[in-house]
């Protein structure tokens, strides 16, 4: 999903002085007693839905179809723990242990943690699909996204993962859950080739992250990859919010690194100024 509207800038309304049309939503409808959510009374909404139909609605606009939806759900809560083989984790559990009051600043830490490198889905669906729109057979498109990424950023998304070289459980199983659900599609099956052209070029398997599996199932949903990205840090919100809670209630207050931890000073050895350069 992309939203086509005519970008619009504060310029426009300044000159026209009209701002009626300022501030507008698709998504709901608040007055007295009543919201609407998409068009729907939120009372039915939270009566019938799931979280994940809800979450859906809310994003797309539409409610999904039993296919979409069990796909949609897949990608949610395919977001499980890894210990702390995550950046996103050690930013929440610092920032935890500096502020014990709330999980919130810390789970806002988390969250902004969860870019590019830490995992988001997001480049690899945007990688996909400009894949996938390429006018070229396979093979040539493949090796045309590899060349294309590696000198973009290093490294093609989606694809490997610091412990797990063989293959990453959770992404493992969410694409086998997708076949099984007819999921992967397009983006999926582009993945499954890229993945096999850059083992032949590095002689050695670099396998499909969680990443790239849901960038590659959300993609094949046609989701905005904005969208995906943030979903990616909602997915994980929760093994973040229960990394939180057991810093907050069992962790180390103010958490430091140690030399025996990996600190470690690469800088000049202790050295003083010369006399001309001290304030008299």
């Amino acid at each position: 999903m992309s939203d086509k509207t005519e970008k619009r800038h504060v310029g426009q309304y300044v000159a026209s002085g009209d701002w009626s049309d300022y501030w507008t939503t698709r998504i709901s409808m608040a007055q007295g007693g009543k919201i609407n959510v998409r068009g729907y009374p939120v009372e039915e909404l939270i009566a019938q839905l799931s979280y994940s139909q809800s979450a859906f609605l809310i994003l797309i606009g539409e409610l999904p179809d039993e296919r979409e939806a069990a796909l949609f759900d897949l990608t949610l809560r395919s977001g499980m723990d890894q210990q702390f083989i995550s950046a996103a984790v050690g930013a929440a559990r610092f920032t935890a242990s500096a502020s014990p009051e709330s999980a919130i600043p810390a789970l806002a830490s988390g969250m902004l943690a969860s870019g590019s490198i830490t995992g988001s889905p997001q480049e690899p669906a945007e990688m996909l699909i400009e894949s996938v729109s390429l006018e070229l057979e396979e093979s040539a498109a493949c090796k045309d996204t590899i060349k294309t990424w590696l000198e973009r950023r290093g490294a093609v998304p989606g694809l490997g993962h610091p412990i797990h070289k063989e293959g990453e459980p959770r992404a493992v199983t969410v694409r086998r859950l997708a076949i099984d659900l007819g999921g992967w599609g397009l983006h999926g099956q582009r993945l499954d080739a890229i993945e096999a052209e850059l083992e032949t070029q590095k002689s050695r398997k670099i396998p499909i992250n969680l990443a790239g599996a849901i960038g590659a199932i959300l993609a094949d949903l046609k989701i905005d990859p904005l969208i995906i990205g943030g979903l990616g840090a909602l997915a994980y919100g929760m093994s973040l919010l229960a990394h939180i809670t057991e810093e907050i209630r069992e962790g180390v207050p103010l958490r430091i690194i140690p030399n025996e931890l990996g600190a470690n000073y690469a800088g000049p050895g202790e050295r003083h100024l010369p006399d001309q350069g001290r304030k008299s």
